[in-house]
This record gives structure tokens, sequence and C-alpha cells, in this order.
């Protein structure tokens, strides 16, 4: 007999790839090899690994990419304060670029002839996983299960159902049956009452990592982040790995209340989804390290950077990572962090977070020049002649309107309100 052509199958274990095992033997004639990419979402490897092969699979691989994950994605945006719409620190957006380049990896080392991702076709999952195969091996055939012909699946009630029929254990319970992405940023929630904006979040039956502000202690709590180069180091005076430093900041947030997120956001395909996020650490991070950028960066480039945080987002959330674009905003971020070495100290509680002290040997920050009190090196009076150049255009236009006659600086402007003089 000829030797089946292999699909690589993005596998997590969860309700959508379980049903794909199955779904892809019954209607492709490959053998499947699922790939299994730990980012940090806590799980079983070893039962996701026995699940994946007792459902069908020829194979089942296991990549421990929680370090790489962070230190090559989650830095870079944290780096650039890369926010998507304000509030959502994509946290499922950093991973996907990943998860298609390991998938490409794998398709390589088994001379598979296509990769198989569970992204439905209304979601951007689709896009970020595409993209990122396009990006490095655009001669692989991609199957898209949720949009392939072959496909008649509706709803994860369908799925529970195909599973069910088949004697195939479901992974997951209908009544808390969420469509969730976790890994060591951050933990997603889609789906149930969420998709009615009207609900309030069933936050009991939904948080994982995170406690309620109002369940959290009511004692302050303080944290101290050091940062390299705009890379945190150390937290409360214990310098650590990337991954454990990751792992002691979600605990701490998560216990104080930090980082719920409640957010409906434009899709880049279109629509708008609403989602719950857990970002604990992450949002722990992203306050400190502006925080030090305040005092290390000069006011055009924090500026400027705040405008390339903007794109360096929509690059991020719209599956574009390995753009010529994305790699130089990350240069440009890699160069203007040299100087964001330091600490802050933040003040922890019951969901808020305050500045409580930061230092750095490169702040831009002079006492003498910032106090009230007269110093050498700033004379007030040298705010006469600034202003009145930095005014200057000002000045002219309402000479102008006054010798017209017509404007807000004449004498009896309407622009100008009568005020009770008793």
């Amino acid at each position: 007999m000829a030797k089946k052509s292999k699909v690589i199958l993005a596998y997590s274990g969860g309700l959508d790839t379980t049903v794909i095992i199955p779904w892809l033997k019954e209607n492709y004639d490959y053998d499947v090899i699922a790939v299994c990419i730990d980012l940090g979402q806590g799980d079983d490897w070893k039962a996701v690994k026995a699940r994946a092969i007792k459902t069908g699979a020829s194979a089942c691989y296991v990549v421990d990419a929680r370090k790489e994950y962070i230190e090559e994605y989650i830095w870079p945006a944290l780096k650039g304060g890369a926010l998507y719409e304000d509030r959502y620190l994509l946290g499922t957006s950093t991973a996907r670029p990943l998860i298609g380049k390991i998938l490409v990896e794998y398709a390589r080392q088994e001379k598979a002839c296509a990769i198989c991702h569970g992204a439905t076709g209304k979601g951007n999952d689709q896009v970020r996983f595409e993209l990122a195969i396009k990006a490095f091996a655009p001669d692989l055939r991609v199957i898209a299960a949720w949009r392939d012909p072959k496909w008649d699946l509706q709803s994860r009630e369908d799925e529970i159902e195909y599973l069910e029929k088949r004697g195939i254990p479901v992974p997951v319970k209908k009544s808390s049956s969420y469509s969730c992405d976790e890994n060591i940023w951050h933990i997603s929630h889609e789906g149930l009452e969420l998709e009615k904006t009207e609900n309030e979040p069933d936050w009991k039956n939904m948080l994982k990592i995170t406690k309620l502000p109002e369940a959290a202690p009511d004692k302050a709590e303080y944290v101290k982040i050091e940062f390299e180069k705009g890379i945190p180091v150390a937290v409360n005076g214990k310098k650590t790995d990337a991954l454990s430093l990751m792992e002691t900041l979600n605990k701490i947030g998560g216990k104080n209340g930090i980082g719920l997120i409640d957010l409906v956001e434009n899709r880049c395909v279109g629509m708008k989804s609403r989602g719950v996020y857990e970002t604990p650490g992450g949002t722990i991070l992203y306050y400190a390290h502006e925080q030090l950028e305040h005092l290390c960066l000069d006011r055009d480039t924090y500026h400027y950077k705040q405008q390339i945080a903007l794109k360096q987002a929509e690059l991020i959330y719209n599956g574009l990572w390995f753009t010529s674009l994305m790699s130089g905003i990350m240069a440009f971020n890699d160069k203007v962090e040299e100087t964001v070495s330091g600490w802050v100290r933040l003040k922890l509680y019951k969901g808020t977070m305050q500045g409580a002290g930061s230092f750095s040997p490169y702040s831009l920050y002079n006492e003498s020049i910032a106090s009230f009190t007269t110093g050498d090196l700033y004379d007030h009076r040298d705010a006469d002649g600034f202003i009145t150049l930095f005014g200057l255009p000002l000045t002219v236009r309402a000479m102008m309107e006054q010798k017209a006659g017509k404007g807000q600086a004449v004498v009896k402007s309407r622009s100008l309100k009568k005020r009770p003089t008793e």
C-alpha cells in the first residue's frame, strides 16, 4: 500500500480540535499528525497526547514554547506598549504567529502536504494562522475545517453531539462550554451569555486565575518590578527567568483582582465580538513599563511611540507579525528602549493600581528644573520669550480679526459671555 499523505493539525485537546481528528480521517485520506503547543495553558499534556492518539491521530507532538513565546512575542509587544482598541493586551493575537510558525516547522520535518486548524470562519485566528503559514510556506495546503465544504457542524452543540454519537469523550461540559484561549499571558472567554451584550458575565462560572475585585484582599499589596532595556527582569528584588516572572505576577495580580476586561471589539474580519479577558500579570507589566517610560523617554520620542503603538497593535491583532513593517517597528522600539531601565513600585488594591515610586539611572526628570523653587537651570523669566514666540500665530490672527472687525478677538465678540458681577 502506498503511504498516506500527512496533515499537521494544530491540536489543543479542546472541543474543536478533538472533533477535527475523526472528521479529517472520515473526509480526507490523510495521516493526522497532532501538534500541541504549550504556551502556558497548564494542561495535562500526557492526557492531551493520549486523547489525540485515542481519537485517531497517528502521532502527537508536544512543544514547550512558553519561554520562546514570552521572550520573542510578548516582550516585543510590551516594549511597544501595543494595546488593541485601548484595552486588549493581545494575549491570543501574540500567540498565533508562533503557533503558525511551529506548525510549518513540523510540516517540513514530517514532509506533510497540508496544515489544518480549527479556527472558525467568523474569527480572527483563521487569519492569524494562515498569514503565518503563508509567510513561511506558501506551497502548503491549508485546511480550515469550519470553512470546508465537507464540514456540516454549525455550533459547539453540534460538535458535542458529533463526539457523543461516536463514543468519543467530550472535553467540555455543556454548562460551561465557553470558547477559551489560555496561555501564560492571558485567558480569554467567549460564547454563552457573553453573546448577548445585555448580560453581565457569569463571573463565578468563568474566571480561572483572577478574583473579582470585591473578593480580593482588604489590604493593599506592593510589587516592585525591575526592567532592563524595556524588558522585565525581576520582581520584588528577585531576578528570575521570563517564565517564572510571569507566573509570579499572574499570582500576585490574580489574587488582587487585576486585569479583568469585558470588551466588545472589532474583529479583523469585520464584525464585532465580545470577550472577557483575564490578564493579571500582563496588566501589571504594561502599567509599570509605562511608568518607567515616563521617566526615561523625551517628549517627542514618547509621543511618536504612542502613535507607533497603535499601528503595532493593529498589525499584531490582524495577524501581520511576519511583515517588514512589524520588523521595522520592533527595531524602532529596540532602539528607543535602550534607556528604559530601572524599577517601578506599584500599589495593588481590589482591581486597581497606583504608582508608588520609580527610579532609573537614565531618568530625564531633573528635580532642579522641575521644582517650584527657582534654580540655576531654569529662570522663570525665560518663559516670556517662549510664550511670545509659541503664541505668535494666535497673536497675529487676533490682530487681523480686530483690524477686520470680525472674529473672536473683536471687542464685542459673541464668543465672550457676559458674566454676573454680583
